[in-house]
């Protein structure tokens, strides 16, 4: 088992070329996403691309807690049912995990994020705040296990068909890849190109003894953000693989077979199956950044707030339990679209915009700002308002970003 060290070789340099040519795209697509709205309101996308990754990222390990559902839970507002409540924390959770992953990078711009420290500390911020129900597994003999936060396994196991080193060598394994992915010796688009074959090993050797899949794809997305990649964040890999997730799983168990021959690389596992896993997740952002380009077009984005807002008044949107949401005041959609395409607006403006009194205008300002539809940093009556993304509006405003309605 420990020879198998040699599974972290390169991909031989056809393959990468290949792979650059993909990782380019990935680069230059995602650039375009930066121009498109001032930064308040690509502020704005960021704070509701959290939620949608911790909703993608959750639902790949079985648990499907919907958006509305998480922003519910933002506003402490839990479901009375013990174990939907446990996974609105759970998402909680992940969404202030990736908070605290971008903090630590601003504090660390040369952070080795493929170091062991570094995703043992992902693994105990994310479990240490974990309810307790959601840190108790199945173990050996079916006895239950509790799932220490920041701890390497202590013990062999197995998935599914993939059996991970040994509890013995994962620590040499962990130390192997910290060196072998360390984005302080990659330069260019290197980095982008091997990020598939990273999360894939990261996969295979499996440190923790459970939470694997969702440290593996934080790291992931620390990867991209450790190399500044202009318009991550407004975009992310999870919904992707989510939406994906059977081929996700099977490209992922096909990079864990062992070499075929003297042509498949030069480790212990099959070159030809990683750079098919590479391929597939560079595929992947590939069509989500492409998508997120998409609904991030201004003409396209302005026209479906002005539709949400006379959709909403025809009495055509509904919650999830039937309800019609109350109408909104006939120039909100003005308000709304000249916030996003100016990134904020004084309060003053905002009652020029609707047209009314100082007095009336704070009634409507107030109903926009309780529901979420502006937002602001501060209670003081002059501070400056920008664009809120609300799941329930935003669900119409970036359509099939996720599903319409809660499940729960």
């Amino acid at each position: 088992m420990f020879s198998e060290i040699s599974q972290f070789e390169p991909l031989i340099p056809a393959e990468l070329s290949e792979l650059e040519d993909l990782a380019r795209i990935v680069v230059e697509e995602s650039a375009k996403l930066v121009g498109r709205f001032p930064s308040q309101t690509l502020a704005g996308i960021e704070d509701l691309l959290r939620i949608v990754n911790s909703y993608y990222s959750n639902l790949i390990e079985g648990h499907n807690t919907h958006p509305i559902d998480i922003e519910r839970a933002m506003h402490e507002d839990y479901s009375e049912d013990e174990e939907k409540r446990d996974l609105q924390i759970e998402s909680l959770i992940h969404i202030d995990v990736q908070k605290k992953i971008l903090e630590k990078l601003l504090d660390e711009p040369t952070l080795n994020v493929a170091s062991a420290e570094f995703l043992c500390w992902i693994h105990r911020e994310f479990y240490q705040q974990m309810p307790d129900r959601l840190r108790w597994i199945e173990g050996d003999n079916t006895e239950r296990e509790w799932v220490e936060a920041g701890e390497i396994r202590r013990r062999f196991v197995h998935v599914g068909r993939h059996l991970p080193p040994g509890a013995e060598y994962v620590s040499e394994f962990m130390r192997r890849f910290e060196t072998f992915y360390d984005p302080n010796v990659m330069h260019g688009l290197r980095p982008i190109t091997i990020l598939g074959a990273a999360h894939h090993r990261l996969m295979w050797i499996h440190p923790f003894l459970d939470g694997n899949g969702r440290v593996a794809r934080l790291f992931t997305d620390a990867y991209f953000y450790r190399f500044r990649l202009a318009g991550y964040g407004l975009w992310n890999v999870s919904r992707g693989l989510a939406r994906q997730r059977d081929n996700y799983r099977r490209y992922l168990e096909a990079a864990d077979f062992r070499r075929e021959n003297d042509l498949d690389g030069r480790g212990n596992l099959s070159n030809r199956t990683l750079t098919e896993f590479c391929r597939f997740f560079l595929e992947v952002c590939i069509d989500q950044v492409k998508f997120m380009n998409s609904l991030m077009i201004i003409d396209g984005f302005l026209d479906r707030m002005d539709k949400y807002v006379k959709f909403r008044n025809a009495g055509l949107i509904v919650d999830e339990k039937g309800r019609r949401n109350a109408p909104l005041h006939p120039r909100t959609s003005t308000v709304l679209k000249e916030v996003a395409i100016r990134g904020e607006l004084s309060r003053g403006e905002v009652f020029r915009i609707i047209e009314m009194s100082e007095r009336s205008g704070r009634k409507i300002l107030k109903s926009l700002l309780e529901e979420g539809l502006l937002i602001t940093n501060s209670e003081w009556h002059k501070s400056s308002v920008r664009l809120g993304f609300p799941a329930q509006a935003a669900s119409h405003w970036f359509p099939k970003l996720f599903p319409n309605e809660s499940q729960n």
